[in-house]
């Protein structure tokens, strides 16, 4: 069986299914326990509001849940390890004793990452991918956890686009392996609107089948980003059209994993594309 079609069968995602790379494409549904998210969805503490979107999101059809407590948006300013803690644990324990698919934590801090576990994560997602602090992969590999390592950088400059982005996101992986994160553990995310211009985004998500010579699943996170915005000029809560477009491209290109804020939405652009691009059927169909 190819890196793409291996199962991990200690996860299971809706409906009871074994994750299954190159089966379908599966969605991850974002839950900002932020106060300041760039998408204007974070939750803060607010603990009830959180576990009904976790549910919602779950009933839509989210594969996963993607928990973060510190924002990543353009200009945001860093968090102490206390404060995400402090943001972080309560709603996620919160999620996990009333959700029954897995649950990734986006961060980058090891203590983080290991509390995070404690209370019922599952995933990893670290959006620097190990260079701030390699010991997150050690985490990973003490758990058995999932890691998805993201390319970003802090300037938008590059010698040669992919090139460079590979070169990182192997470096990243090299980390990890060495590290004790087996292989079938790894996923990448090439960074959609994190160290990019637009054209830069742009062209990643054109030449995203290129991605796959890297021999690892795809996770792709275009979700409301400013790319759409200025493409289509418009404000973050009018870009669910334009994301569905990036979306059905994602999938095209080959990425096995979608972040989404519209989960509904989003579910059903993945489930068209995947009957054209993977043959993918839903249970039941008939000729």
């Amino acid at each position: 069986m190819p890196q793409t079609c291996k199962a991990l069968p200690d996860l299971t995602v809706a409906n009871c299914e074994t994750l299954v790379w190159g089966r379908r494409t599966y969605v991850m549904g974002i839950i900002n326990v932020t106060p300041d998210s760039f998408s204007g969805d974070g939750l803060g503490s607010d603990i009830p509001a959180i576990v009904e979107q976790a549910l919602r999101f779950q009933a839509e059809g989210a594969d996963f849940l993607d928990v973060g407590a510190e924002s990543s948006r353009p200009g945001h300013e860093s968090i102490s390890l206390d404060e995400e803690l402090r943001r972080l644990i309560s709603p996620l324990e919160a999620i996990a004793a009333q959700v029954n698919i897995p649950i990734s934590v986006d961060t980058y801090k090891p203590l983080v990452a290991r509390q995070a576990l404690d209370a019922g994560a599952t995933i990893l997602n670290d959006i620097w991918g190990l260079k701030p602090d390699p010991n997150l992969a050690e985490v990973a590999a003490e758990w058995g956890a999932p890691l998805i390592l993201m390319h970003n950088q802090k300037t938008r400059q590059y010698n040669d686009l992919l090139p460079d982005i590979f070169a990182s996101l192997n470096r990243s992986v090299e980390l990890a392996l060495g590290a004790g994160v087996a292989k079938e553990n790894i996923i990448l995310d090439p960074g959609f609107g994190f160290g990019k211009t637009p054209d830069h985004n742009l062209e990643v998500l054109h030449r995203l089948s290129e991605f796959k010579s890297l021999g690892y699943p795809l996770l792709m996170g275009t979700s409301r980003k400013s790319t759409i915005g200025l493409v289509l000029d418009l404000p973050v809560a009018e870009r669910i059209h334009g994301t569905a477009a990036t979306v059905a491209l994602s999938v095209a290109g080959g990425a096995d994993v979608v972040r989404a804020h519209d989960v509904k939405e989003m579910v059903q652009a993945c489930r068209m594309t995947d009957a054209i691009v993977r043959g993918w059927r839903p249970s039941g169909w008939k000729q």
